[in-house]
């Protein structure tokens, strides 16, 4: 298993995930803003078994993403320094669904995910702000996304953003701080920390999905945990 992170995620968080997987640590210069300069849901859209990334992801990154078996592709929209220049990879695919604010979508997602169901939304860092822990449970930070899904017949989860912590900014959001592979979620800090811990732990057991807590802290954003299964 791959394991796609940030480089400045918590060190017990990393020591953590290695026990599932190899880690592919993100850090990047001069591409975009510090905060989000080595966020994995900034540079790569995850869609079934394929990543599509950003052009201008650095060439060791592709390099070793190509010596891992890693199915990827290129998309047409380089990563700048500002919205919506930071958003075109932001994306949340299902085997149903393409969530974004498709006017800012990369074409080459939109290409990928043409047979399925659009779902416009308006704010831009959709996967940054939104996780599917199944294909019909899904937990946000963003009261729009909510509305959208659930008119959409989707079971949806608001979780309150203040207490994830993202250096430089007020608070991040939780669909950077999380990941899911199989049947289980995994968070890079502890649910104990928030307010909502016993609402959300109840949706997440209603849904049949295990949760691992990556470490004793604060939900930490580090622009979500991909995994992929490269074996």
């Amino acid at each position: 298993m791959l394991i796609i992170i940030d480089k400045k995620l918590p060190q017990a968080v990393k020591i953590n995930l290695a026990k599932y997987g190899n880690l592919l640590e993100l850090e990047t210069k001069h591409i975009t803003y510090e905060a989000i300069s080595g966020h994995p849901d900034i540079f790569i859209t995850q869609q079934d078994d394929i990543l599509i990334i950003a052009p201008n992801l650095p060439a060791h990154y592709k390099n070793k993403l190509s010596a891992l078996k890693t199915n990827f592709v290129e998309g047409s929209m380089p990563i700048g320094y500002s919205y919506p220049l930071t958003s075109h990879y932001n994306a949340v695919i299902t085997s149903e669904y393409l969530i974004h604010k498709l006017n800012i979508t990369d074409p080459v997602v939109r290409k990928h995910n043409a047979s399925k169901t659009k779902i416009n939304v308006n704010q831009g860092y959709t996967r940054c702000n939104l996780i599917f822990i199944t294909p019909q449970h899904a937990i946000t930070s963003d009261t729009g996304i909510k509305n959208s899904l659930t008119k959409a017949g989707i079971k949806v989860f608001y979780f309150n953003p203040d207490k994830i912590v993202l250096p430089g900014f007020k608070h991040g959001f939780i669909g950077g701080a999380c990941g899911i592979a199989e049947k289980s979620l995994f968070l890079a800090g502890s649910l104990s920390y928030h307010s909502d811990r016993d609402k959300i732990k109840e949706f997440i057991k209603m849904a049949d999905v295990e949760i691992v807590e990556l470490y004793d802290g604060p939900l930490f954003d580090g622009g979500s945990i991909i995994f992929y299964n490269n074996n």
